[in-house]
């Protein structure tokens, strides 16, 4: 359907963003809400004008208090997919719509935006209690998991189409919702954020020092557990991640950048070292982690000599619609559920382990040839195994199917194993891809 005639949706201007805690200047004064237009018609069951930023009030469990806007154009699909767009440190949902052109994208492409936005006096998203650091802990992802809801069910979206970005704190809250929501969330976009858990507090401040600057280092591993004890025993696919970062931010130190790239690596089951690096813009390298194509698990684009204030207006909303598969017609292509299954075992000695890994076709059809991927924890290194070849023998691993069990039937399983050196920690692989598709867990 198109726009209603005679009326128009403001261009937003592009933004000028505000970093954590004042570092920068205030948005808010420079941005103007886009007028509605006139006699926009308005969806009879939501009550929400079409075309138009409108509040939605009593959208369901909101522990922290909320603010939910929500974009609906005319041109919504049938069972659209869901955009939530979340705001930087002292910024609104209403400022989100007016600094990014989502808004637009949206009239082009038919989904639907949510902009959560923050009532407490400093505008910032929580991603540092240990209420929003977990399921079911309340907080701010609990309210923003209720406006996914609402949506959900008031337009019959598609539950496989759900998707996040922001900036700032909003990329912070993007993290931590791909970490505490897997089985909601189908992908995120963080620019200039940090890893999930990073900005952990305990004495109920909001900020953290040590994450901000940058120190806050841990292994891939230990990074992914934390995602993973967010949800402790989902066993689902996990959501892609694409990340945003200046080398010269000086609110949320680039260091940042590659901590976060570890942790997301490690909870998709991929290689740190990059399938692919290119350079899309003048400035920009971007690397692709456990494929080359535009929705690869993983992707990282660092921009060279750009500080906090990242975002460009009209060039990143559509890479961003790229990489979550909604810049096409039609339903977006989604990760599949996952299509086999690893047990993991190990039996450890005082420096050393043997490792057990069976992997299980659940799919339909045989697995001709395989690969699969995890990361061993650190301190571990393989010195010989079976039933493939591992390389390299530390860190991000990939095993390779010997001659005589390439082959995978239906409901069909290969057992392998290695044996390794351990510098304490003795523990089996978390997380593990067959030929790039995330396992689930037995």
């Amino acid at each position: 359907m198109s726009a209603t005639p005679g009326t128009t949706v403001r261009r937003p201007l592009r933004p000028v963003l505000v970093a954590l805690y004042g570092a920068l200047v205030p948005l808010l004064a420079a941005l103007l809400l886009a007028a509605p237009p006139a006699a926009a018609r308005t969806d009879a069951a939501a009550d929400v004008p079409y075309a138009t930023l409108t509040e939605v009030t009593d959208f369901g469990s909101n522990p922290s208090n909320l603010q939910m806007y929500l974009y609906v154009p005319e041109s919504v699909t049938p069972n659209p997919a869901v955009l939530v767009a979340v705001h930087y440190c002292t910024g609104s949902g209403p400022a989100m719509y007016n600094g990014t052109e989502y808004a637009s994208l949206a009239d082009r492409y038919g989904f639907v935006v949510v902009y959560p936005s923050v009532t407490r006096a400093s505008k910032c998203f929580d991603v540092s209690s240990p209420q929003a650091l977990r399921r079911g802990g309340g907080s701010d992802p609990a309210g923003i998991k209720s406006m996914v809801d609402w949506v959900l069910g008031t337009y019959d979206a598609d539950p496989k189409r759900v998707f996040a970005t922001g900036i700032s704190s909003g990329a912070m809250m993007t993290n931590v919702l791909l970490g505490v929501y897997p089985d909601v969330f189908a992908a995120g976009a963080a620019f200039a954020g940090v890893p999930f858990g990073c900005f952990a507090t305990t004495d109920g401040s909001e900020w953290n020092s040590a994450c901000a600057n940058g120190t806050v280092t841990r292994t891939p591993q230990q990074w992914g557990d934390l995602v993973r004890g967010a949800h402790p025993g989902y066993t689902g696919p996990r959501p892609r991640m694409q990340l945003w970062h200046g080398t010269e931010d000086d609110v949320l130190r680039y260091p940042n950048f590659g901590e976060e790239i570890d942790q997301w690596t490690n909870v998709l089951g991929v290689s740190r070292t990059p399938a692919s690096t290119d350079t899309p813009a003048t400035g920009w390298t971007r690397t692709r982690y456990g494929g080359t194509g535009d929705q690869a698990p993983v992707e990282a684009i660092s921009l060279q000599g750009v500080g906090h204030n990242l975002y460009a207006y009209g060039t990143m909303g559509a890479r961003v619609l790229t990489f979550f598969g909604l810049d096409g017609s039609g339903p977006a292509p989604q990760p599949q559920p996952a299509a086999c299954k690893v047990t993991a075992t190990t039996s450890a000695w005082s420096t050393g382990l043997t490792g057990s890994v069976t992997i299980t076709n659940t799919g339909t059809t045989a697995v001709n040839g395989w690969k699969l991927g995890f990361t061993l924890p650190g301190g571990q290194t393989i010195t010989n195994g079976w039933g493939a070849t591992y390389a390299p023998a530390s860190g991000a691993v990939t095993a390779t199917n010997a001659a005589y069990n390439g082959t995978i039937a239906p409901n069909g399983s290969v057992t392998i194993g290695y044996q390794a050196n351990h510098g304490g920690d003795s523990a089996a692989p978390g997380a593990f891809t067959l030929n790039g598709t995330a396992c689930a867990s037995a």
